[in-house]
């Protein structure tokens, strides 16, 4: 008889993710129970499309896919290509984001990626399909972006949004069964390419990684709601865009590989509100691959160190999906996390309703002074160009803003309010311009400015920051000033920066207002109430020095709760003026002006002296907004769970 020698082998995990889960439990009856009426919940919030929206959608693609393939026939016929292998080269498309992870609602865009063989260039893609698709029947709107950091066309086909990114494969002809996982598909291709991929193949490997794909939809769609009503749904602006905010309910899913949607949102809000940031967020260990480029590393690379919440996208390469995340904007998520875990809590005790979760944020309610970025062009098309320029870089004037003394927080509001204005003249032009509209001006439409003499249309966008004012000293006395000149200016300067700023065609200013100043339009109709006025003691200012930015942060992390309870009626406040547009900002958005006219004399709220010294570039960064573990007494997992496990030392 023959013996043979066992054989040993390293098995793999049997679980998902970075560390073992923290429960394999089912959930409870209770936890059952609120997950049916979440579920009723999202549904009366509009969540999901009809049927027949959703057919429409399969129709639109099922159209798409065969016109990225006619394409592809063309420009290989115009290559010189024969019939047969024109007819062979392919061309295939993959949807992703919320469409691909299926948590899409009524009216949102389905993300696409055109992939095509070797021989069809980037050009052909805005040249030749670009065209074709404004022949296509059904086709509303075609407006193509060759030269956005992802290269973009954006289409409206039977009414359905559809934003068309493309990659050229080192192939010579796409088939039907390809599949984009894997990395050696990444080879010999620009970045661009890499970009556009990437996308796809992070979708993809997200759902892979989750244990039950319809739970972690049924919890992202609740999660996704939440933090668009909370105002913290913008990658953009410094908060966490969608595939961020999935891959974090993804890890919650793999925590809890056996839990239903409403245990997996209650722990979500727990766990992310304990989180040991920066410790990151992994859905599998990171991996080498083929290319010679930047994997995520913050034992390499300075720059990956100073990401405050990295969540790291799962595909190769693997980058950080929060790079934009500011000390102020991981401080308004954390009290967002804390707020509702306690709402949650409630629910599940029977105290509370869902529909309190998906509250409306207070963001115009919430802070005494904000900053308006006004930008203004005088063409639609260009305004769409400047205004997405302008918001790209309201990050930095949020980073330059938490350098100023008695500024604990500056909170971007996630998206910008757009205006048209018909003005009659220069001077109503350069109201407007500076934030100036009004009422005559608002009442206004395009038929009675026509056949006006000197009359045209300014396009506006105001993007809005709080303003969050450090609590007075006990004992000090007199007046605060607020001198927020240096983070202005230097906002300013870098908007123009832009390869594309024309001074006598864009414009850029800067204000800040009172909330009791905010226009109406950032309300909700019946949502403003009428103020009070506050009286405050006459003050006798006798020193008028402004306040320096800090050589160095010296402020610890503080909770926006604690923030925004903190302006007591005493605190006087001296707010320096400083709409800093220079000669710009005072020039029509839409043509030149006269040298006279356009001075920084003839503008208003100016204030050319910059007192804030700037920042050494030996400032250390922030302390973490997020507490010890020791610290926190509320919220706690329930049934004796512990968070630890999944931020365990040791993990990459």
């Amino acid at each position: 008889m023959r013996i043979t020698a066992p054989t040993f082998r390293c098995r793999a995990p049997k679980y998902l993710g970075v560390t073992p889960p923290i429960a394999v439990t089912e959930s409870t009856p209770r936890e059952k129970e609120v997950t049916v009426t979440l579920l009723e919940e999202l549904r009366r919030q509009g969540t999901f499309e009809s049927e027949e929206e959703a057919k429409t959608r399969e129709i639109v693609l099922g159209r798409l896919a065969a016109l990225v393939k006619k394409f592809v026939r063309k420009v290989s016929l115009a290559r010189g290509l024969s019939e047969a292998a024109a007819n062979a080269a392919g061309g295939k498309i993959f949807t992703f984001g919320s469409y691909r992870l299926g948590v899409h609602g009524p009216g949102s865009d389905i993300d696409t990626l055109c992939v095509v063989p070797k021989h069809v260039s980037r050009e052909d893609f805005f040249d030749v399909f670009e065209n074709m698709l404004k022949e296509t029947e059904g086709v509303t709107e075609v407006s193509g972006v060759p030269d956005a950091y992802v290269p973009i066309i954006k289409t409206k086909i039977s009414g359905i949004p559809i934003d068309l990114v493309m990659a050229r494969l080192a192939l010579s002809t796409i088939p039907d069964e390809l599949s984009l996982q894997d990395d050696n598909l990444l080879r010999n291709l620009d970045e661009r390419c890499v970009r556009s991929l990437n996308g796809s193949r992070v979708t993809d490997e997200i759902l892979r990684l989750v244990p039950n794909v319809s739970v972690f939809r049924d919890a992202l769609r609740c999660i996704k709601l939440w933090a668009q009503r909370r105002a913290i749904y913008s990658n953009v602006n410094g908060f966490l865009g969608g595939v961020a905010w999935a891959m974090l309910v993804a890890r919650i899913c793999q925590l809890y590989p056996n839990a239903i949607a409403g245990a997996i949102v209650s722990r979500f809000f727990i766990i992310m509100y304990q989180w040991t940031w920066p410790q990151p967020v992994l859905l599998k260990p990171i991996e080498d691959g083929p290319l010679p480029v930047r994997v995520w590393n913050p034992k390499l690379y300075p720059a990956d160190r100073a990401h405050r919440m990295p969540i790291i996208t799962p595909a190769y390469p693997s980058m950080c999906a929060t790079h934009n995340v500011t000390q102020s904007t991981q401080m308004i998520m954390t009290e967002e996390f804390k707020k509702a875990s306690e709402i949650v809590d409630r629910v599940i005790i029977g105290k509370a309703s869902w529909s309190e979760l998906f509250a409306k944020h207070d963001f115009f309610h919430k802070y005494r002074y904000y900053l308006q970025v006004i930008a203004s062009t005088g063409s639609p098309d260009l305004q769409i160009k400047w205004s997405g320029t302008v918001e790209s870089r309201i990050r930095q004037l949020v980073m330059k803003l938490e350098y100023v003394e008695s500024l604990a927080l500056a909170h971007p509001f996630i998206k910008g309010f757009e205006q048209v204005s018909y003005c009659l003249n220069d001077e109503e032009v350069r109201a407007v311009a500076q934030g100036e509209i009004s009422e005559v001006i608002a009442k206004r439409r395009k038929e009675d400015i026509e056949g006006v003499e000197g009359a045209s249309a300014v396009y506006s966008t105001t993007f809005y920051i709080g303003l969050a004012v450090e609590p007075r000293q006990p004992g000090s006395v007199g007046p605060r000033r607020l001198d927020i000149s240096y983070p202005t200016t230097e906002f300013t300067k870098l908007v123009k920066m832009w390869e594309k700023f024309d001074e006598n065609k864009m414009g850029i200013v800067v204000r800040h207002i009172r909330s009791s100043a905010l226009p109406d339009y950032v309300f909700d109709e019946g949502e403003r109430q009428p103020r009070q006025a506050q009286k405050r003691p006459k003050t006798k200012a006798t020193d008028r020095s402004s306040h320096t930015s800090p050589d160095a942060p010296n402020k610890k992390a503080r909770l926006v709760q604690s923030i925004s309870s903190s302006i007591r009626p005493d605190d006087l406040l001296i707010l320096d003026r400083h709409s800093i547009t220079e000669n710009s900002a005072a020039a029509l958005p839409h043509e030149a002006l006269k040298d006279a006219e356009n001075g920084i004399n003839s503008l208003p709220h100016i204030n050319t002296a910059t007192t804030v010294e700037r920042p050494p570039s030996s400032a250390g960064v922030y302390k973490s907004a997020v507490k010890e573990p020791s610290q926190i007494k509320s919220p706690q997992l329930p049934r004796g769970e512990n968070v630890a496990v999944a931020t365990a030392n040791g993990v990459p």
